[in-house]
């Protein structure tokens, strides 16, 4: 009975925020996700980032173990879809980028916070780091069919990361009051992500349904395996291990979809994917959570 109110008390947040998004819509009620997007990822998953990381307690040594485990599982992911595609013969650009990355930053984020605490945080930025790395470079590479890796340097969030890294090795620290402001900007970030994720879901529509039930569990399996299978190899401790796994499996990103729209792939299908995977998120991350607490 325990275990099931902590995992409640850790999905209820999430759940609930979300679902406000998501009622906010249907509605009627205005909600710029252009903007609040913007706003989000430009200002407060930066400041979020920088602070998370300058403020750690975690070894540096730990956390550049994690970053390299992290990068380790998107290659075999990528390696595992690449062989899953070609033997189905689903279209590349359509369905790889989308079984690779997972809502690391939207989901996984506020789900490391409230389960593993700063700490946890600390794990979870840097992951989202190297996913948002893989993902515009390569992701956006297989989706648009070309685009230049540079892409990612002008990623506010990047940015924040890069100097929250430097500040973590050299033990510096900001100003008290400019730490406080850093703060309560970064502060709006989980609130805002969860917000507009409920939004984001509510304003896809899909079809085909079929293909993407059963192409979310695969999903759900490999990213499983291949989680766990990276954590152990690196001998990562617990809490690392806990979180390098809800991340590699959160549901498929909105971004793919956003992606698949801007670049001319099929986006109904990307859609149907991740309105699928966020649902079956309902089951298998309490589930998730519950055998990694």
């Amino acid at each position: 009975m325990g275990l099931i109110l902590t995992v409640l008390s850790i999905v209820a947040p999430v759940a609930l925020l979300g679902l406000i998004g998501f009622l906010w819509v249907r509605f009627g009620f205005e909600y710029r996700l252009a903007f609040v997007t913007r706003l989000s990822m430009t200002l407060a998953v930066p400041c979020l980032i920088f602070t998370a990381l300058m403020k750690t307690s975690v070894d540096p040594a730990a956390l550049a173990t994690v970053s390299v485990a992290a990068a380790v599982a998107y290659a075999a992911l990528t390696a595992a879809f690449f062989i899953f595609t070609q033997v189905l013969r689903l279209d590349r650009r359509t369905y790889l980028a989308p079984l690779i990355f997972g809502n690391t930053g939207n989901l996984g984020l506020p789900l490391a916070l409230f389960a593993f605490g700063e700490t946890g945080l600390g794990f979870a930025v840097v992951i989202f780091a190297v996913m948002m790395v893989f993902h515009f470079t390569f992701g956006v590479w297989l989706v648009a069919g070309g685009g230049s890796p540079a892409r990612v340097l002008r990623e506010p969030a990047m940015w924040g990361t890069l100097l929250g890294a430097l500040f973590l090795w050299q033990g510096w620290q900001t100003p008290l009051w400019l730490t406080r402001s850093l703060d309560l900007i970064g502060q709006m970030a989980i609130p805002l992500m969860l917000i507009t994720l409920g939004v984001a879901v509510a304003r896809l529509s899909a079809r085909r349904f079929g293909t993407a039930i059963w192409l979310s569990l695969v999903r759900a399996a490999i990213c499983l395996a291949v989680a766990c299978g990276a954590g152990w190899a690196f001998g990562l401790p617990p809490v690392a291990l806990a979180v390098l796994v809800l991340q590699i499996t959160t549901p498929v990103a909105v971004t793919s979809y956003m992606l698949a729209e801007k670049y001319g792939a099929d986006a109904d299908a990307v859609a149907g994917l991740v309105i699928i995977s966020t649902l079956l998120s309902v089951v298998t991350l309490p589930l998730t959570l519950a055998f990694l607490i």
